[in-house]
């Protein structure tokens, strides 16, 4: 196989990468060489300067993940760009932060529909673009941005470890449905990382300790310890990949 690691001539679709994971996620497919399509609500400025000064096209889609409505926006635009979409990478989320037995209804369903309700059909509506394109072999690539609340239960944040944990089966469940039709569905499920998300807890000096003490690798991770393994995940190298949720937390899970 040449070039296994290879984007040449794809298309990557980002969600929520003004910053942090996403962001550095981008950067890493358009340095393997893939064309690269942001959406979220904020302009991505320094995400657009980043890709670009790889050499690769870049496009900016307005886009609140609160709804479905901007869902098959964002692919046609992606499409009329671009002509074309071959990877997605579903990291827009948002978390809230509360007792459970104060948890607000208000709470539960804004994360609900952002982390689960919204990727999976922004996945539907990507899979069907897929299937129009055609072509041979591996055609499409989903990758979902899951968490370590995919396998553990976590505390004072019941909606997101409701909608990583279910991000976890939903990814399985369409490997199963669309690995015979080209497209591999995987999942990434970040550690402890540095990023706006976690901001609480490092700020929080007994929480960073005991995060710490946990993690074998001694660190929070920085996004770009995430690019490799989306790399992976979006290139023919992952070609008979299908239906994980790939841990990549500096060994916490190990411990």
């Amino acid at each position: 196989m040449a070039h296994p690691f290879s984007l040449e001539g794809k298309v990557a679709l980002v969600t929520g990468a003004n910053t942090g994971l996403g962001q550095a996620v981008a950067v890493a497919m358009a340095q393997a060489g893939a064309d690269v399509a942001v959406a979220g609500r904020s302009t991505p400025t320094e995400t657009q300067a980043l890709v670009e000064a790889t050499g690769r096209k870049f496009l900016s889609i307005q886009a609140d993940f609160g709804a479905i409505e901007p869902v098959q926006r964002v692919i046609d635009e992606t499409v009329s760009a671009f002509g074309k979409v071959d990877i997605l990478v579903n990291n827009a989320g948002i978390i809230r932060r509360a007792d459970s037995i104060d948890f607000s209804e208000a709470d539960w369903d804004a994360v609900m529909d952002t982390n689960l309700k919204v990727v999976f059909f922004l996945t539907q509506a990507f899979a069907k673009q897929i299937l129009k394109q055609g072509g041979e072999g591996s055609i499409g690539k989903i990758i979902n941005i899951a968490s370590l609340l995919s396998f553990q239960g976590g505390i004072r944040v019941p909606s997101y470890t409701a909608s990583k944990s279910g991000l976890a089966g939903l990814t399985k469940i369409l490997a199963n449905e669309w690995a015979a039709k080209g497209i591999n569905v995987n999942a990434i499920a970040p550690g402890y990382f540095d990023t706006n998300n976690t901001e609480a807890l490092r700020n929080d000096a007994d929480r960073n300790a005991s995060i710490l003490a946990r993690i074998p690798a001694g660190r929070w991770g920085q996004p770009g310890d995430l690019g490799g393994a989306a790399v992976f995940l979006a290139s023919s190298a992952s070609d008979y990949v299908q239906g994980i949720t790939l841990p990549v937390d500096g060994g916490w899970l190990a411990r």
